[in-house]
Parts: structure tokens; C-alpha cells; sequence
């Protein structure tokens, strides 16, 4: 290493050090303080952190969201969560991750799902997870390898699904292990009692993501009677804990009104959430129901709450499906992130159960680099309109024509019905939204123009905003 880097090494770290000591007090002069040193040592990320920066100024819900965390987090989550995750991962982390793909000539995920386990505690209608052996368990020794072999790729940032991960409690030795990464699990919420709440406290760098289906009627009419009660205590435990936490919701044809609802982000927000991650129901699992899908109306009305609901509550919200002309399209293939499932299969997607490498016998780099991952990549973004970014739902004529092409194998039993049974469904449901979502796309993100005026509260309500389009 050379005078010049040593030198900006240093510069970088001072930087760091006084982001950290910084967020002590999270004032307002204090945070616009901070968003002028992210500038030194992210620079290539100048105009989105001059828009954080706006906001602030603005008393936006950003600045609420922000000041409300770092007063309220334990002195744990703000030295290893928010340094792991938004110094060392979004900062950081795209830069450290461009030098390892130059050097290698590779592409590098920016983060990693991996699901330890498939065993559950509870047995939810329609779960992808459901039709796995309970017997099925990534070894701990082979978890810490994947953690291991993707820091060294630049990666930070894991993860952790199922199952029910927190009943695999040889995991808080993983997060232990790896204080200089940062985790999010997707959880049931059922098995974070006070003494895990504790535990998570102690170590400072996993987010817990809960899994809600509504409000109380219906996240107990998928996920058993008392689910709701228990998921509330467990809120109520890691707020007062100071662990940062926040919520999962999969939106279906017969929940969509009240999970975007105002009524229930008050709710989670009260409660403590600080992000949310939306997905919408996908037919895939040990009893696909393309019922559950939404309607093409109503994943329409999903994207404007979701916009809506983000410009109103301290919270920070992610929409896996109409999040597309955020991310480029779609994301998965290695090129932003990739799924190892328990059996150590290491699948495209979550949603994508097919593979040609397993963890257990192959290396990241081999699966990043297989036929079947830049088959996907090559492809991406599958059509200019990214408010349809997904090759299962949205262009499921893509799924086919690479799994004819790379013949990977199933990574569970009946995974095939995504291709076969779905078949017509899928091609219909995909050509309606396309038609759907063209003028929002081309008016919207094309053009630069405005969000639609209205802002439906009800399902009916979406179709006069489509009309106005139109």
C-alpha cells in the first residue's frame, strides 16, 4: 500500500471515528453535521446524501426516524449496527466490493440471505418454507463459511431467514463471531422473550424483522390464535431493550387494504419499528395458491400507499417487488444478493428454488460465476419497465427460458409448479399488470413526473386513479 492510500485509509477512519462520536448526540446541528462527513468518505454518493441532508433540514420523516433511534437504540446497536450497517455496508462497503470485482474480475453481492434451518414453531398458510424436511439444517461450521468466504468478496451485510431462525440458537455464536458484520432476521417474533431480548441487546448488530399478516384478525387467521398478543409483547421487549427492530409483512388478495393501512404503520410505528419490508405472495411452497396472489389492482394500490406511507411515518419501508426502479430491476443471480437455503443449496433468489451449486461442496465465487447466475445477469433488467423487475412474476417466460437453458435442479419437491401449474396464470396475471403500470411507469419515473394526487384508501379508489391516467 502506498503513501497516498495509507494516507486516505487514515483520513477515512478519523472520519469514521468522528460519525461515531457524533451520534452521542443526535441534535438537529449534529445530524446535518454528520451527512457533511459521509460526503468525505463516500463521496460517489454526494447527491443522495445532500437529499438525506435535505430532509433533515426539512424535519422530515427521515429526520424523525433518525433522531428517534439514536436517542432510544442501546450504546450496542449504535457502535456495532449503525457502524456495521451504515458506515461499513452503505458507505463503505460498495467501494471495498468494486475493488475486489476489478481484482478478480467477479460480481460481488451486496448482501446474502441465508436460512439456517427450515424448522418452525408455527405453520403458516401458503409459506415458501413449508415443504422442506424439518430435518434439514445448515451446519453452524458451514454458515460461518459463507459469512467468512463473503467478507472477503466485500460483503458485510447477511440475512438470516428460514424457518424460524431463532430456534437455532448456536446463530448468536455466528453473530458473536462476526461483530464486524451486520444481520437482520426474518422472524416469527415468538421465540424473543425477555432472555433473548437481552442476548440480542448484548451483541448490537442483528435487527430482528417480524412477520405480521394485518392487525390482529389477520395475522392470527394465518398464523394461529395468540400469535398477535405474543408478537406485540416481543415489540414492546426490544423497545424497551433498545434493540433495533423491525417488521415483515407479506401482502395478499385478501389483506391488502388494512396492511398498508395507516391504522397499522401508527401502530408499528408507536411500537417501535424503525423498517419494514413488504412482499407480496408468491405461489411458490408446499401448497402454491395463486388465489393468495394479488390482483394486479391491488399491487398497484400497494405501490402508491407504500410511497404514501413512507412520506408520512418514521420509518423506513422496502418493497421487494415495486421497488424496482430503485434497484435497477431485479437483484437476484448474484448480482446484488443470493439465497442458501438449509440444505445448502445456493438458489438466485429466495423465491427462485432452483440451483446448480451447493455450499457444501462449492465456493461462493463458483456459484457467482455458474452458467446458471450469469444467465440471469445477462438478462437484467428483463424490460424497460422496472415497476415490473421480477423473471417470476412479472416475465415468467424469463424463469422458463433459463431453467431450459441451465437445467438446474429443483431444490425442493414440486418446485417445478412455478413453471408448469402456475403457467397460465402467471402469463395472464404478467400481461395485466403490464398494462396496468405502463403509465405510472412512463409518466412517473420516465418522464420525472408527479406521484398520482390521489392517494387511495380503499381498493375502489385505485381504479379512478388508473382512469385518470389513462
Amino acid at each position: 500500500m502506498n503513501y497516498i492510500e495509507k494516507f486516505k485509509n487514515y483520513t477515512t477512519k478519523q472520519t469514521v471515528n468522528l460519525i461515531m462520536k457524533g451520534l452521542v448526540n443526535a441534535s438537529d446541528e449534529n445530524l446535518i453535521r454528520l451527512t457533511y462527513a459521509a460526503e468525505k468518505i463516500a463521496p460517489q454518493y454526494k447527491t443522495k446524501i445532500q437529499k438525506v441532508r435535505k430532509s433533515f433540514q426539512d424535519k422530515a420523516p427521515a429526520y424523525i426516524l433518525a433522531q428517534k433511534t439514536l436517542k432510544e437504540i442501546h450504546p450496542n446497536y449504535r457502535d456495532r449496527m449503525v457502524l456495521n450497517f451504515i458506515v461499513n455496508y452503505l458507505l463503505l462497503g460498495p467501494k471495498r466490493r468494486a475493488g475486489v470485482e476489478k481484482k478478480l474480475n467477479i460480481t460481488t453481492p451486496a448482501t446474502i440471505v441465508i436460512s439456517p434451518t427450515t424448522r418452525c414453531n408455527l405453520g403458516c398458510t401458503g409459506c415458501y418454507a413449508g415443504d422442506y424436511s424439518k430435518k434439514n439444517d445448515l451446519p453452524i461450521e458451514l454458515v460461518d463459511k459463507v459469512i467468512t468466504e463473503a467478507k472477503e468478496l466485500g460483503t458485510n451485510f447477511f440475512t438470516i431467514s428460514g424457518g424460524e431462525p431463532f430456534v437455532r440458537e448456536d446463530m448468536l455464536n455466528i453473530y458473536k463471531k462476526h461483530n464486524d458484520a451486520a444481520f437482520m432476521s426474518y422472524t416469527n417474533g415468538t421465540l424473543i422473550d425477555k432472555d433473548m431480548t437481552l442476548k440480542l441487546q448484548e451483541l448490537g448488530n442483528i435487527a430482528p424483522a417480524i412477520s405480521i399478516e394485518g392487525l390482529e384478525e389477520e395475522t392470527d387467521h394465518r398464523r394461529g390464535k395468540g400469535v398477535w398478543k405474543k408478537i406485540m409483547q416481543t415489540m414492546d421487549n426490544l423497545r424497551e431493550a433498545g434493540v433495533i427492530f423491525g417488521f415483515s409483512a407479506t401482502p395478499t388478495k385478501y389483506n391488502t387494504e388494512v396492511i398498508y393501512s395507516d391504522e397499522l404503520m401508527k401502530l408499528l410505528t408507536d411500537k417501535g419499528c424503525t423498517f419494514g419490508w413488504y412482499f407480496t405472495y408468491i405461489p411458490i411452497g408446499s401448497k402454491p395458491d395463486v388465489d393468495l396472489m394479488q390482483t394486479p389492482e391491488q399491487r398497484l394500490y400497494g405501490w402508491r400507499r407504500v410511497n404514501y406511507l413512507r412520506n408520512k411515518y418514521p420509518v423506513f419501508i422496502g418493497d421487494f417487488w415495486n421497488d424496482g426502479m430503485h434497484t435497477g430491476g431485479c437483484i437476484a443471480g448474484g448480482g446484488n444478493y443470493f439465497h442458501i437455503n438449509a440444505k445448502g443449496d445456493i438458489e438466485p433468489c429466495v423465491f427462485t428454488h432452483f440451483a446448480t451449486h451447493n455450499i457444501r461442496n462449492s465456493s461462493l465465487l463458483e456459484a457467482i460465476n455458474s452458467p446458471l447466475f450469469k444467465a440471469i445477469r445477462a438478462r437484467q433488467p428483463y424490460s424497460k419497465n422496472l415497476m415490473m423487475p421480477c423473471m417470476i412474476i412479472d416475465h415468467p417466460e424469463v424463469l422458463r427460458e433459463i431453467c431450459k437453458e441451465c437445467q438446474p435442479y429443483p431444490t425442493h419437491e414440486n418446485a417445478e409448479t412455478i413453471l408448469t401449474d402456475c403457467r397460465e396464470h402467471l402469463d395472464k396475471y404478467s400481461k395485466e399488470y403490464e398494462k396496468l403500470s405502463k403509465p405510472f411507469w412512463e409518466k412517473v419515473y420516465e418522464k420525472n413526473g408527479e406521484f398520482p394526487k390521489i392517494i387511495p384508501k380503499k381498493l375502489e379508489e385505485v381504479k379512478i386513479m388508473i382512469e385518470k391516467e389513462k
